[in-house]
């Protein structure tokens, strides 16, 4: 069995946990009533996440460059269609729901500063008109990336436990 590369699934689950976890985050901080110590943490820790997830993003998008995946496993020829849409648009949304919460964000005008330590360069003035429908932007490619992730994490499974094959394990790391 052709395994991914330790760097690839390194990449891989870190921003899966990254991912899942801003998800979830941005789910309880919009819920909290007024502007609070703690919701101001959870947003920051969010804004952290996403610029974390597209750095991490663009590391993977080079890395996969220079190294080839392995090979797809036997199959039937829609399932390898639908496995290379799931991960275009995966790739797609990975980059779009940060950078679209990045704008949004300069658009409320409240600044990114990374880790609490790095103010990251504002692309335009606050803009009251742009923070309604980046924010909705934002939540719709969220919420877009939450289904397709599902539908990911569902084949994987399947792949795993239905039909026994290899696919998921070609992604875990050796135990």
């Amino acid at each position: 069995m052709q395994r991914y590369t330790k760097p690839a699934m390194l990449l891989h689950w870190l921003m899966a946990i990254l991912i899942v976890a801003a998800f979830f985050l941005g789910l309880t901080m919009t819920e909290i009533h007024g502007i609070t110590p703690t919701k101001l943490k959870y947003y920051s820790w969010h804004k952290w996440m996403g610029v974390t997830v597209l750095l991490l993003a663009v590391i993977r998008v080079l890395w996969r460059k220079a190294n080839r995946p392995p090979p797809p496993l036997p199959g039937p020829a829609w399932q390898h269609k639908a496995a290379d849409t799931v991960h275009y648009l995966l790739y797609f949304l990975i980059f779009a729901v940060p950078v679209v919460g990045y704008l949004y964000t300069y658009a409320a005008g409240v600044p990114v500063v990374y880790l609490g330590l790095v103010q990251l360069p504002a692309p335009f003035d606050p803009n009251p008109d742009w923070k309604k429908p980046l924010s909705e932007l934002h939540e719709i490619l969220a919420w877009t990336m939450a289904v397709i992730v599902s539908a990911h994490v569902l084949a994987a499974l399947k792949h795993h436990f239905i039909d026994r094959d290899d696919v998921l394990k070609r992604m875990l790391p050796k135990f």
